[in-house]
């Protein structure tokens, strides 16, 4: 069976262009130029790889990158962007795309790369998720005895922490020993929600409640009824839609839109963020009283540069879990990884040691995964340590050896310079003529 691949780029001759020469290797394309659009069709569509421009013009590509992970987190995504910088980079990683290209792409290597993902998309378990949570470290082992003691109580649970740490297993972990484990557990990702149908999924709708109403639908606190909901990033709620859910959670009771009946339900609520909200209370954008109401008990998980520990734990893990999936004999990583994965900083945390451990696993080629089979930003930090010093690496990956010592620095140009042993000027004058 044919794939189907989907462009999207606000440059409609950069679509057809890539759209034609996907179609003559044989690997037929859609493409679209609207964000809201594209999303449309990944509803409607079996779309098994897409091709994502960074910048957007309804919205960036990172939060539509976002969207796409939150309605299919199987899909890979190839970002390809004409401003690449290490923001851009990071971010994507940090939410999962398998690669990400400059424009304008190398073919070869672009087709290369789809056919391969392509390959492995075919192989994937999808309603097999990784449910486990894998640690050794002590503020891990914390959260841990934390949550077998929380979970029994029937309070609201707040789960905070950077993207890519967890929150959705501390929440499967926290429903698993609870006293509702038997019935419903329903969840809602609210970053992937448009804002003007969260009400109907949150509470339901009557029959003409709207245009498309065309019949009486029930919503996921309704279906949640006596069992646990768990909504995801809630800091992306509106106002008017917190005001909601705090009143479910002091009266136990909500409407359809379209009807005025009283629904009462007996619910748990989890909810996580990664988003201070604290901040967010002090601008006005999240409501205080819903945030004392769910904080009730708050579990912050830590990311992953504090727990290096778990790193190669968590690097074994998911070898062992994605040669299961894959049908693959690959027995680990080689030194070269063990020492490159040990002194990244992971700032997409364990998400981003997923995918990048997954992604390896598709490209390797012998029983130990190398740095041959990384993505172009982790390999330059390898060769760079290879040469002794970042300068002698430059040569051969100047941009994706600035690209990695601007992540490494967090972003701080003096910092990055010193990571490269040149000064703050040769640094900025080589950005210029990249492009960076």
């Amino acid at each position: 069976m044919l794939k189907k691949i989907l462009v999207i780029d606000d440059e409609i001759r950069f679509c057809k262009s890539l759209c034609e020469i996907l179609e003559a290797e044989n690997l037929p394309a859609v493409y679209s130029t609207s964000s809201s659009r594209a999303l449309q069709i990944i509803a409607e569509q079996d779309i098994d790889l897409v091709f994502l421009d960074i910048k957007m013009p309804e919205s960036s590509g990172i939060d539509l990158l976002r969207g796409i992970r939150a309605r299919d987190p199987t899909i890979p995504v190839i970002m390809i962007t004409g401003y690449p910088s290490v923001d851009n980079i990071v971010q994507s990683m940090k939410l999962g795309a398998s690669n990400v290209f400059a424009k304008p792409p190398n073919i070869d290597e672009l087709i290369r790369v789809t056919r391969i993902l392509l390959a492995s998309r075919s192989r994937r378990t999808r309603d097999a998720p990784d449910t486990a949570i894998v640690t050794k470290s002590l503020a891990m082992r914390k959260v841990l005895d934390a949550i077998e003691r929380i979970a029994p109580i029937e309070a609201p649970i707040l789960i905070t922490g950077e993207s890519g740490t967890g929150k959705e297993l501390c929440a499967n972990a926290i429903f698993g020993l609870s006293r509702r484990k038997d019935r419903p557990f329903i969840k809602v990702n609210s970053a992937a929600i448009p804002e003007n149908l969260m009400e109907s999924e949150l509470f339901g709708h009557e029959r003409g409640a709207f245009t498309d109403a065309v019949a009486t639908r029930k919503g996921r606190f309704e279906l949640a009824s006596g069992g646990t909901i768990f909504l995801d990033e809630i800091a992306d709620m509106t106002l008017t839609n917190q005001a909601k859910i705090l009143r479910v959670l002091q009266e136990k009771e909500f409407e359809r839109v379209g009807s005025s009946e009283v629904i009462r339900t007996d619910i748990r609520v989890l909810a996580a963020t990664s988003k201070n909200l604290p901040e967010l209370m002090q601008q006005g954008r999240f409501r205080e009283d819903l945030y004392y109401r769910l904080s009730v008990i708050t579990i912050e998980l830590p990311p992953l540069r504090e727990r290096r520990d778990d790193v190669l734990l968590l690097a074994a893990h998911f070898v062992d879990r994605f040669n299961e999936v894959y049908s693959r004999r690959i027995r680990g990583l080689d030194d070269e990884v063990k020492e490159l994965f040990l002194r990244h900083d992971w700032p997409g945390n364990v998400r981003e040691l997923r995918n990048c451990v997954e992604r390896a696993v598709i490209f390797c080629e012998g029983d130990r995964i190398t740095s041959a089979d990384l993505p172009a930003q982790y390999r330059a930090a390898v060769d760079a340590r290879r040469g002794g010093t970042y300068e002698q690496a430059y040569a051969s990956f100047s941009r994706d050896v600035i690209l990695d010592a601007l992540a490494r620095s967090e972003g701080r140009k003096a910092k990055a310079a010193e990571l490269l042993h040149i000064d703050r000027r040769t640094l900025y004058n080589r950005m210029k003529r990249l492009g960076l």
